[in-house]
C-alpha cells in the first residue's frame, strides 16, 4: 500500500507540475546569486548542490513512470514518447558532463609546444614525506575543491602516515588576492622587480640573501651567484652586475644608457632594463617587511585566490596559506609538523594530452583605425601527433581532435601568446544533442503531425468565427489612449539667439552641395566606415532631439559647424529635459528655456558647471531621476563638443598604416604624412572651405564640388580597401533620412488605437462602411509591417550582418516578429491584429529610449558568425508570439471583468476565441524558443567548446521553456484547468521572457550582459504593471466564477 502510494506520487502529474515550478525557480535564484556574488557561489549553493541534482533525478523518475503510466510505447503515442525520452537524454547528458567530462585551459606562447592543459577545477594536492623502517617514503592526497569566500566552506582531511595520524583542516578562503610586501621594520629586506614577459604586469619580490628565478633568469640581492643578475647594496648605494649585455631607459627624463656584461654599474631605479628576450624595472630601493596575502590591484597584478589551512600531527599544529586558482599551478609549499614534511599546493591540475600543440603564430585583427577594438583573433597551431597537421583556431572555429575540443578564449596583452579553452565531453555533448533533436521532433509531432491538439484548436476557432460577431470594449480603448504621445511645445529662445540664427542662415551652404558632403566617408572611433551624413544625423537627433535646425538639414549643420565652430558655441542647440529645473538653475537659464547653448555650461573661468552634480551622479550606487538627467545631458554636451573640436571627422587615411587608421584635420600633426601627401592633407580643407565661402556669393559650387571629389579620390587611393560601396553609402543616407523605426512606433500605436475604435463601433452598428474601415486598417497594418520589413533589410545591407546583433536591433526585430505573428493569427481575429499592432509600437518605443543606442556598430568577434542569423533570429523571434499571448491574455481578463447578464454569451464567445488563439500562439512560441535554445547550445559549442555553462542567458531561456511548457500543460492538472487561470498565466509567464531579454542583458553578469557596468534602474511602469496584473487577476477571478458557473 505504502509502496503503491509512493509510486503514484512519483509518477503523478502533480509532482511533474511541482518539479516544473521548483526546478526553474532554483535556476532563477542561481542567476541572481551569480550576479551578486560569483559563479562558484552559485554552483555551491545551487547548480552543484545535492538537492538540485535530486530534483533532476526526480524529474527523470517521473518521466520514466509516465511512459508506462500513459502507455506511451504504442505507435500512435510516438511523439509523446519521444518527448519523454528527449528529457531523459538531456538529463543523462547533464550528469555525464557533470561527473565524467572536464574542461581546462592551455596557454601557449608563440613558438612553444605544449601537451598539457590546466584543469578548470581547482585541486588541493598534499604530499607527505617521512621514514618507514629507515626508508624515505611519500604519500599523496588529492581532491578537487569548489570554494567561495561568500559561503561557509568546511572540510577536513584525516589520514595517517606509518600509523601516525594527521589532520588537514580548512581555516579560511580569500578571492582576488596576491602575494605582496607588508612593511615591517623588523622584517627581511626585499627588492621589488616588475616585468611583463607576457604583456601583463607581474611583481616579484627578491629576498636579500636568496636567489629568485624569473622566467629562467636568476636574480640575487647581496648574494653573488655566477650567471645571475647580481644586485648589491653597499654603503647605501645599489649596483648591478649582469651576465647579459643590454640597455636601459630612465623614465623620468628618457635618458638612455648601456648595460655591459660582467661589469658592475650603478643601478638605475624607475628605469626600463632590456636584455635579450626580457625586460624589467626596479621601481624603488629595497624595503623591510614580510610577504603576505594582500588584496590584488586589478590594474595588472597576478590575481589568485588564497586557501588557509591548519596542519595537525603528533601534538603539533601549523597554519599555512596557499595561493592558487583556476588556470594557475604554483610550486608546492613546505611545512614540517610532528616529524612529517608536508608539501602542499592549490590550483589547477596539469592534465597530459595524448598529443601536443605548437603555436606557430597568433594574429589579432583590429577594426580599421583602432588599437584595441578587435574584429577577430586567431591561433595558427600545429597538432603534433602520429599524423601532424596545421590548423587555425578562431572564434566559431574549434579544433576537434581525439575527443578534445580547443577554442579561442583569450590572448596575452602583447599579442604573442594565446589562451585556448579545452573541453573533453564527447558523450555528454552528443547525448544532449540527440536529446534536443528528439525534443524538437516530438514537439513537431505533438502539435502538427496527425490528429493533434494544434489542429483541433484551429478547427474550434473556425467554428467560433461562424457564431460570433467581433467584440471588444471601451475600457480597452481608454487604456490604449493613455499611451498616446504628446507633441513638444516650440522652444522659447532668448533674444540674443536670434542674432546667431540669422548669421547661421545667412552663411548656410546650399542643400545640394551639403548632401554631397554628407556622402563623404568618415571613420568612427570603433573603426566603422560610414558617410558623414550618419554622424550629422546622430548629432542633431541626440543633441537637439530634432532632425533639422531652423530649416537646415543635418549635413548643412555639420558643414556650418566645421566652417565656423565659434558661433555654434552660442547657438541654443542642446535639448534640456522638462521637469528638471535644477539643470537650468545651474547653467543660469530661465525655467522655460528648452534649448541651451554650449557656452552656458561653462563659467567665465572655463570651469564645467555640471562637474559637481555629475560627480555625485556617477558616485551614486543607484542614481535618482535628476542624476540620470545630468548624465544624459553630459553625453549631449560632449557629443556637440566633439563635433566643434573637429576630431570626429576622420576623413584622411594614413598611407600604409597597418591598422588602416584615418585621422581628422586637427590630428594631422600627430600623424605620419610626408611629402606631397602631407602638403595635400594640410591644405585641402582650408581650400575647400574657402571655395565654399566664395560659392555663397555667386552660388557657383563647381570648385567646391571638385575639391570634394579630390578628397574622395584621396580616400579611394589610400583607403579603398575598407571603403563601403556606393550603394551602401546611398542606402545608409536614405536610412538616416527616413529614420523608419522611430516613426513606426507612433504609427503602430495610432493605427492600433483607431482600429480598436472601429471594432467597438462595429459591435453596436455594423454596416458596409464599418466593414470597409476594418479592411482598410488591416491593409494599413500590412503596409506598416512592409515598411518595418524594408527597414530591417536596409539595416542588414548597410551593417553587413543580421539586424539583431545588439540590444537595439534585437528590439526592433522582436517588434517585427510580434507584428508578423499578429498578422498570421489576425486572419481569424481582428482584435488580435489590433492588439499586436499596439504591442509592436510599444516595443519600438522602448527601443528608442535613452539607454538604447540605435547607431549601427561593428560586431564583436563572437557574434561574427552565421549562428547569429540562425540562433538569434529564432529565439528572439519566439518573443513575438509570447508577447502576442500576453496581450491576448490581458484582453481576455478585461472582457471577463466587464461581463454582465446582457452580454455574457458574447463575452464567452470572444474569450473562447482569444483563449484558443492564445494557446496557438504559445505553442508556436514554445517550439521556436526550444529550437532557438538548442541552436544556442550548438553555437556555444562551436564558439566556446561547450554546449552549456550556466550562463544566465541560456539558463533563463531554459526557465522560460519550462514555464511555458507548464502553462500549456496545466489543462492536464486537476485544479489548474480553466479559461481564467490559463489567460492569467499567459500574462504572468511573459515575465520570464522579459527577464530572459531585459534582465539578463542589463541586470545580470554573463556573456550576454550588454550593459555590464552601467547603472540600469527598473522603470516605474514595471512596478505599476505588477500591481495592475495583480488586481486585474484578482477582480477577474471572482467575475469568472459567476460567468462560468452558469
Amino acid at each position: 500500500m505504502i509502496k503503491g502510494r509512493i509510486l503514484d506520487f512519483l509518477f503523478s502529474n502533480r509532482l511533474t507540475a511541482l518539479l516544473f515550478i521548483l526546478y526553474p525557480s532554483a535556476m532563477a535564484v542561481g542567476t541572481f546569486i551569480e550576479s551578486w556574488y560569483s559563479t562558484d557561489t552559485a554552483k555551491i549553493w545551487i547548480y552543484n548542490a545535492w538537492w538540485f541534482e535530486s530534483l533532476m533525478l526526480l524529474m527523470g523518475i517521473n518521466f520514466i513512470g509516465n511512459i508506462f503510466k500513459y502507455r506511451l510505447l504504442r505507435r500512435e503515442k510516438w511523439a509523446v514518447l519521444l518527448l519523454h525520452i528527449s528529457f531523459l537524454m538531456i538529463l543523462s547528458g547533464a550528469f555525464i558532463t557533470r561527473y565524467i567530462g572536464y574542461e581546462g585551459v592551455m596557454p601557449i606562447r608563440e613558438g612553444v609546444t605544449e601537451n598539457e592543459i590546466l584543469s578548470e577545477k581547482t585541486y588541493l594536492t598534499v604530499l607527505i614525506d617521512g621514514e618507514i623502517n629507515g626508508t624515505l617514503r611519500r604519500k599523496k592526497l588529492e581532491d578537487d575543491l569548489l570554494l567561495s569566500e561568500h559561503v561557509n566552506n568546511q572540510f577536513e582531511w584525516s589520514s595517517d602516515f606509518n600509523s601516525q595520524p594527521f589532520q588537514i583542516k580548512y581555516v579560511d578562503y580569500f578571492e582576488n588576492v596576491t602575494e605582496g610586501l607588508v612593511l615591517d621594520d623588523r622584517g627581511n629586506r626585499y627588492l621589488k622587480i616588475v616585468e611583463a614577459g607576457d604583456g601583463a604586469r607581474h611583481d616579484h619580490y627578491l629576498k636579500e640573501g636568496e636567489i629568485a628565478n624569473i622566467h629562467n633568469i636568476l636574480f640575487t640581492l647581496n648574494s653573488y651567484q655566477s650567471g645571475a643578475i647580481n644586485i648589491t647594496l653597499k654603503d647605501g648605494l645599489y649596483s648591478i652586475n649582469s651576465p647579459f649585455s643590454g640597455e636601459f631607459i630612465r623614465m623620468s627624463d628618457q635618458f638612455r644608457g648601456n648595460l655591459k656584461s660582467d661589469i658592475e654599474t650603478p643601478l638605475q631605479f624607475r628605469s626600463l632594463y632590456s636584455i635579450p628576450n626580457f625586460q624589467f624595472v626596479i621601481p624603488e630601493p629595497a624595503l623591510r617587511g614580510k610577504l603576505d596575502i594582500v588584496k590584488a590591484d586589478t590594474q595588472g597584478e597576478s590575481i589568485q585566490n588564497a586557501l588557509r589551512l591548519e596542519l595537525k600531527s603528533n601534538g603539533e599544529s601549523q597554519f599555512i596559506t596557499l595561493l592558487g586558482g583556476k588556470g594557475i599551478t604554483n610550486n608546492p609549499k613546505k611545512a614540517s609538523v610532528g616529524g612529517l614534511d608536508f608539501y602542499l599546493k592549490f590550483g589547477s591540475l596539469p592534465i597530459k594530452l595524448p598529443f601536443a600543440l605548437k603555436l606557430n603564430d597568433f594574429i589579432a585583427e583590429k577594426y580599421p583605425g583602432t588599437e584595441k577594438s578587435y574584429s577577430s583573433f586567431m591561433s595558427k597551431v600545429r597538432v603534433e601527433d602520429t599524423e601532424s597537421f596545421d590548423y587555425d583556431i578562431y572564434m566559431n572555429h574549434v579544433l576537434d581532435h581525439k575527443g578534445y575540443r580547443f577554442f579561442q578564449a583569450s590572448f596575452n596583452p602583447d599579442e604573442k601568446g594565446t589562451i585556448l579553452s579545452v573541453n573533453h565531453d564527447w558523450w555528454g555533448t552528443y547525448i544532449t544533442y540527440f536529446g534536443y533533436i528528439f525534443l524538437y521532433l516530438s514537439m513537431i509531432g505533438i502539435f502538427f503531425v496527425g490528429k493533434t491538439r494544434f489542429q483541433d484548436l484551429s478547427k474550434a476557432l473556425d467554428k467560433i468565427n461562424k457564431k460570433k460577431s467581433a467584440l471588444t470594449t471601451l475600457t480597452i480603448l481608454l487604456i490604449m489612449q493613455s499611451f498616446q504621445l504628446q507633441s513638444q511645445d516650440l522652444a522659447n529662445f532668448e533674444k540674443n539667439s536670434l542674432l546667431f540664427d540669422s548669421i547661421i542662415k545667412a552663411d548656410a551652404f546650399s542643400k545640394e552641395h551639403s548632401n554631397k558632403f554628407g556622402q563623404l566617408v568618415i571613420q568612427d572611433t570603433g573603426g566603422r566606415m560610414k558617410p558623414a551624413n550618419t554622424f550629422s544625423s546622430e548629432l542633431l537627433r541626440k543633441v537637439s532631439k530634432k532632425d533639422n535646425y531652423n530649416g537646415l538639414n543635418s549635413d548643412q549643420v555639420l558643414l556650418s559647424i566645421m566652417n565656423n565652430p565659434t558661433i555654434w558655441y552660442n547657438v541654443p542647440l542642446i535639448y534640456l529635459k522638462r521637469g528638471n529645473d535644477s539643470i537650468r538653475k545651474i547653467i543660469g537659464l530661465n525655467t522655460d528655456i528648452k534649448y541651451a547653448p554650449l557656452l552656458s555650461f561653462f563659467d567665465k573661468k572655463g570651469n564645467y558647471k555640471l562637474a559637481l552634480p555629475l560627480e555625485q551622479a556617477y558616485r551614486a550606487s543607484i542614481p535618482n531621476q535628476f542624476q540620470k538627467d545630468f548624465i544624459e545631458l553630459d553625453r549631449r554636451v560632449n557629443l556637440l563638443y566633439s563635433a566643434l573640436e573637429g576630431k570626429v571627422m576622420r576623413i584622411f587615411p594614413i598611407p600604409g598604416d597597418i591598422n588602416s587608421k584615418w585621422v581628422s584635420y586637427p590630428e594631422l600633426s600627430d600623424s605620419n604624412f610626408s611629402g606631397k601627401d602631407s602638403l595635400y592633407v594640410r591644405n585641402i580643407l582650408p581650400l575647400y572651405f574657402q571655395s565654399l565661402r566664395l560659392a555663397q556669393k555667386d552660388n557657383d559650387y563647381g570648385q567646391a564640388n571638385n575639391l570634394l571629389e579630390s578628397i574622395s579620390g584621396f580616400q579611394k587611393r589610400f583607403g579603398g580597401s575598407i571603403l563601403p560601396s556606393e550603394d551602401k553609402i546611398k542606402s545608409e543616407i536614405l536610412y538616416n533620412k527616413y529614420d523608419i523605426f522611430k516613426k513606426l512606433f507612433s504609427w503602430y500605436i495610432y493605427a492600433g488605437t483607431l482600429f480598436f475604435i472601429v471594432l467597438i463601433i462595429q459591435i453596436f452598428k455594423s454596416n458596409k462602411l464599418i466593414k470597409l474601415l476594418v479592411n482598410v486598417f488591416k491593409f494599413i497594418l500590412l503596409f506598416l509591417f512592409s515598411l518595418h520589413t524594408i527597414g530591417l533589410v536596409a539595416r542588414w545591407f548597410i551593417s553587413g550582418h543580421a539586424p539583431w546583433g545588439d540590444a537595439y536591433e534585437s528590439m526592433i526585430y522582436a517588434a517585427w516578429a510580434t507584428q508578423f505573428f499578429g498578422l498570421i493569427f489576425g486572419r481569424k481575429s481582428s482584435l488580435t491584429m489590433a492588439s499586436t499592432s499596439f504591442v509592436s509600437g510599444m516595443i519600438l518605443m522602448i527601443a528608442h529610449w535613452n539607454w538604447m543606442d540605435p547607431s549601427i556598430a561593428n560586431l564583436v568577434p563572437v557574434l561574427d558568425s552565421y549562428w547569429l542569423m540562425i540562433h538569434v533570429a529564432v529565439i528572439v523571434g519566439s518573443y513575438g508570439p509570447f508577447a502576442l499571448s500576453m496581450i491576448i491574455g490581458t484582453v481576455a481578463l478585461l472582457l471577463i471583468l466587464l461581463a454582465s447578464k446582457k452580454n455574457s454569451q458574447k463575452i464567452k464567445l470572444q474569450v473562447k476565441e482569444l483563449t484558443i488563439i492564445n494557446e496557438l500562439s504559445l505553442t508556436v512560441g514554445l517550439i521556436m524558443l526550444t529550437i532557438g535554445n538548442f541552436l544556442g547550445g550548438m553555437w556555444a559549442n562551436e564558439s566556446w567548446g561547450r554546449y552549456w555553462g550556466w550562463d544566465p542567458k541560456e539558463t533563463w531561456a531554459l526557465i522560460s521553456i519550462m514555464i511555458y511548457a507548464f502553462v500549456i500543460h496545466m489543462r492536464l492538472i486537476p485544479g489548474l484547468r480553466g479559461t481564467w487561470i490559463f489567460n492569467l498565466m499567459s500574462v504572468i509567464a511573459f515575465a520570464s521572457i522579459l527577464m530572459t531579454y531585459f534582465g539578463v542583458n542589463f541586470y545580470l553578469v554573463g556573456l550576454h550582459s550588454y550593459a555590464s557596468g552601467d547603472k540600469i534602474i527598473t522603470p516605474n511602469f514595471v512596478y505599476y504593471s505588477i500591481i495592475l496584473i495583480f488586481f486585474l487577476g484578482l477582480a477577474s477571478y471572482f467575475k469568472s466564477k459567476k460567468l462560468y458557473s452558469k
